[in-house]
């Protein structure tokens, strides 16, 4: 049982290995493209920066399911916020994965659980991070909002009530004790990590996870799992961090240009990939408004939930 925690932590941080290697995938880092200010090495640094996060959270499940702590002591938002320091203490390339982190964070609370209780299954990993998030406090939340202080993202956007830019949002958060739940049920319309809280995973259970998986088992190749399961998510949900950076018809318009790609193979046939090049090539011609930043979030969230589930590559 003392190994579970480190075990999470593992599968986690190989996730997010494996998502940011994963090549070419569009408009992103990756193993053979960097952003100005921003490379594949600041990824990989990040990724061992969260090690002992991933593992705390992983021990907090424990405890919670050993009745030492409850679910609303699990402190999710004062870890990410810990975690935010040290991926900022590590590298030097700015924001990096703040989204993942956000969405793994809960993740790793709930194997814990999961885990300890001897059986692990996908239906009661999600059914734990149900309990979790929803059991989060207002604590959470203004950790929370300091962690993204700390990180910095670009493409917040203005949130028309408890703005994250503004001081003052904080200090409504502990005055009407708004969780961190509660505060991205506000932000989920215009938001897919703060949606997938609200939501149960909705993306990374019922589209990302299953889609890897019929990947995996049809290609055999875990690189081309991935990026056809970036453009599987990408296809069905327009990029939230586009939408907020360029607009939501220019969103939607780079959903239908990832599903015309994956429809022609994805990265699994040359006519496929012939496509997806020239998809990459042009969301990188705009200063990275077009970086689908939210779809490789939520794709490092299916990767860790099949590696949590056993696959090994």
């Amino acid at each position: 049982m003392s190994e579970i925690p480190e075990h999470v932590s593992k599968c986690l941080q190989l996730a997010l290995l494996l998502e940011v290697s994963a090549y070419p995938k569009p408009g992103n880092v990756h193993r053979t493209a960097d952003f100005k200010g921003t490379r594949y090495e600041h990824f990989l640094a990040s990724a061992v920066a969260l090690a002992p996060h991933f593992t705390r959270c992983a021990a907090s499940g424990m405890a919670v399911r050993s009745k030492a702590l409850r679910l609303d002591q699990i402190e999710v938002g004062k870890t990410i916020k810990k975690a935010a320091s040290d991926v900022a203490q590590w590298q030097h390339g700015g924001n990096t994965v703040l989204g993942s982190v956000i969405l793994l964070m809960p993740m790793a609370a709930a194997a814990g659980i999961t885990l300890s209780e001897g059986k692990f299954s996908v239906e009661r990993l999600r059914g734990h991070i149900k309990s979790v998030v929803e059991a989060t406090t207002s604590d959470d939340a203004v950790d929370l909002y300091e962690a993204i202080d700390t990180a910095k993202p670009g493409g917040l956007g203005k949130a028309p009530e408890l703005d994250v830019t503004k001081a003052s949002s904080m200090v409504e958060i502990r005055k009407n004790k708004v969780s961190l739940f509660q505060v991205f049920k506000i932000s989920a319309p215009w938001d897919s990590i703060s949606s997938e809280w609200v939501s149960n995973y909705h993306i990374t259970f019922d589209i990302g996870y299953l889609f890897l998986i019929k990947q995996l088992k049809t290609t055999g190749d875990i690189n081309v799992a991935t990026v056809n399961t970036f453009l599987k998510i990408l296809s069905e949900v327009p990029d939230t961090l586009i939408a907020r950076k360029a607009g939501k018809q220019q969103a939607e318009e780079i959903s239908v240009q990832a599903k015309k790609v994956l429809e022609k193979g994805g990265l699994s046939i040359p006519k496929g990939t012939e496509s997806l090049l020239a998809f990459d090539k042009q969301l990188r011609m705009s200063s990275h408004k077009l970086n689908p930043g939210t779809t490789a979030d939520i794709t490092s969230a299916a990767l860790a939930m099949a590696i949590l589930n056993g696959y090994r590559p």
